[in-house]
């Protein structure tokens, strides 16, 4: 919005007591040039926006001072535009009698043109003069009126930035306050029951009192520039705006991580149920094996298997249920704990199988090597050698007996083993550089 410049300054005084007609006339060409930017001045004033907003607002604090001085001032401009607007006609009354002025003429031209004939109200609320009226000259008179002109429009300018900025401002970090506030709310941020809940809570009590102090007492936002002349020169005070913009940014992204979170816990929760059931089975097979193994294998120590990990199935429900609730803040820390115990749990449970599944193994190991050496046997023609089919038999039958003598079915495996590799010895002499497969393993 364009703000109208001051008043222009009365062209001074004759360089001789009376002015000559020459000099009035220019005087007056000059006065009438002043009149016209000194109306234009003051009708911009009187429809500037911010004049209009002031005069309709219910104002408090700094600015309702300021501004019923400056509405005195308002008023008082336009009545010393009004003395200007008559002395300036009297000016010309008196020049228009006579294409030569008199003498007479020419001293009562001077007298209102340089001279204090004007008798103006007092202005003794905006400049303390104890007088009722007060008499001034047209130099003085447009010199008070460039004053207060300045001041007011000081005032106005000042307060309309303030209200076309702040505002405004506030308004759009409401709107994006209260976005955040419904997403904080479904993801279960919310007052005593998440810091960050609070958090929202005073923001926007701050940003409500903030409004209502911007819009009552707009001067009190506002920074005049150092050094600056210029009416209206200065910046608005945003730091509690600026103040409040950063606290949501903060709870903005404490809400980003909540969301992560949620957007994780499904999926953790799942792996972790994942893990705990396979723990469960594992552990569930390895007391099958142990009863196996006890059936199947004598002398032999099995060791016990624990039950599955209750502890773990009940907290793996407490952090369902903090799911099911929204409560973040509690689920993450319970995560981190579980996965590690549950991931322990499996590796425990798969432990404790091969440690009860051990005996089956070694039995199983024994019957692949002894028909191995069977094998071997048959390929060189000894399949049928008594001696050594006794002894199979014999190796055999442990094996495959329940329950199975496992220190004596190895026994037995190896005088399988050295009566094989006994037999076969005499045919390990070929050819040079040759000799059969095999031989004690």
């Amino acid at each position: 919005m364009g703000v109208p410049g001051p008043f222009p300054s009365f062209a001074g005084a004759p360089d001789g007591p009376v002015m000559g007609r020459e000099e009035v006339d220019r005087a007056l060409a000059k006065l009438a040039a002043e009149h016209e930017a000194i109306e234009s001045s003051l009708l911009a004033l009187q429809d500037h926006a911010g004049r209009r907003l002031l005069e309709g607002a219910e104002l408090t604090g700094v600015t309702k001072d300021r501004w019923s001085t400056t509405e005195q001032a308002i008023s008082l401009l336009w009545s010393y535009f009004d003395a200007y607007t008559e002395a300036l006609t009297r000016a010309r009354e008196v020049r228009s009698r006579h294409r030569w002025p008199t003498q007479d003429e020419l001293a009562e031209l001077t007298e209102l043109l340089c001279g204090t004939a004007i008798t103006l109200p007092s202005s003794a609320t905006l400049g303390g003069s104890p007088l009722l009226s007060e008499e001034l000259g047209l130099d003085r008179l447009v010199d008070r009126m460039n004053r207060w002109y300045a001041e007011a429009i000081g005032v106005i300018v000042s307060a309309d930035a303030i209200w076309s900025a702040l505002p405004a401002r506030i308004d759009m970090l409401s709107a994006e306050l209260h976005r955040t506030r419904s997403l904080a709310h479904s993801v279960g941020v919310r007052p005593g029951e998440h810091p960050s809940g609070d958090d929202l809570e005073q923001i926007t009590a701050e940003l409500t009192a903030l409004r209502a102090e911007v819009v009552s007492d707009p001067l009190a936002f506002w920074k005049p520039a150092s050094g600056s002349s210029a009416p209206g020169g200065g910046t608005p005070d945003t730091e509690r705006y600026d103040r409040a913009a950063r606290a949501l940014e903060d709870v903005r992204r404490e809400i980003e991580a909540v969301l992560d979170v949620r957007q994780d816990a499904e999926r953790r929760l799942m792996r972790l149920r994942d893990v705990l059931s396979r723990a469960d089975r594992t552990l569930a097979e390895a007391r099958q094996a142990r009863g196996e193994v006890l059936a199947k294998i004598a002398a032999s120590e099995v060791p016990a298997v624990s039950g599955p990990p209750t502890a773990l199935h009940e907290q793996l429900v407490a952090a369902a249920d903090y799911r099911r609730r929204s409560q973040w803040h509690r689920l993450s820390p319970l995560l981190e704990s579980l996965e590690q115990r549950a991931d322990d749990e499996l590796l425990r449970a798969r432990e404790s199988l091969t440690a009860v599944t051990a005996p089956l193994a070694v039995r199983a190991e024994l019957r692949g090597r002894l028909d191995a050496y069977k094998a071997k046997v048959a390929r060189h023609g000894m399949a049928a050698d008594p001696f050594l089919v006794e002894r199979y038999d014999v190796a055999r039958r442990m094996l495959w007996s329940a329950p199975c003598d496992l220190r004596a079915a190895e026994q037995a495996v190896l005088r399988y083993q050295q009566a094989a590799a006994e037999a076969l010895v005499p045919r390990q002499t070929g050819p040079a550089g040759q000799g059969i497969e095999g031989g004690t393993e």
